[in-house]
């Protein structure tokens, strides 16, 4: 018995018609799957219009009214403009550093915090990281949660803060 040829087109014809069936019949369990995956993974909420902030350099703006009692802030608008997204200031550490006061381990429940020295110096202690001495014009990250302190600044130091979320947590923990 003779075997029929079977021409190129006629061939790829039935193959095009055997995937398409099988991809019509796989394209509604793909969708499903894809929407359960949406379904189940959580929506973030809209973050609010954002608008823009200027803050100019004025002395009467460095305020005793922060975190630390040693300390004067000059808050820069971020957290207003930003909705709650980041804050952001200037601080000055009141000389002359007092280790009692001063001294003190503590974390933040932030997502992410910087500082930068724009004037002196500060001496910090991070976990894992160990006492660093930082200078005018070093910059540092501080990780979620982790546990520092400050061990010692000169005078004249002034420090940029920048911090995610605007409103957070502190605490302070024994050495």
């Amino acid at each position: 018995m003779a075997k029929q040829k079977t021409s190129r087109p006629a061939t790829k014809t039935a193959a095009k018609k055997r995937s398409g069936v099988k991809a019509a019949a796989r394209s509604p369990a793909r969708k499903a799957v894809k929407a359960k995956v949406r379904a189940a993974e959580p929506k973030k909420p809209a973050r609010p219009r954002q608008r823009i902030a200027i803050s100019h350099h004025r002395e009467e703006d460095f305020k005793a009214d922060g975190l630390r009692a040693y300390a004067k802030y000059r808050d820069l608008g971020i957290a207003d403009a930003s909705r709650g997204l980041a804050q952001a200031h200037v601080i000055r550490l009141q000389g002359p550093c007092d280790p009692a006061e001063v001294s003190k381990l503590h974390l933040h429940h932030v997502d992410f915090q910087m500082v930068y020295v724009l004037k002196g110096w500060v001496k910090t202690y991070m976990d894992g990281q160990g006492e660093t001495l930082m200078k005018e014009g070093s910059a540092w990250t501080q990780p979620p949660k982790i546990k520092h302190m400050i061990l010692d600044y000169s005078d004249d130091v002034e420090l940029l803060e920048v911090i995610l979320p605007a409103e957070f947590k502190t605490v302070e923990l024994k050495a």
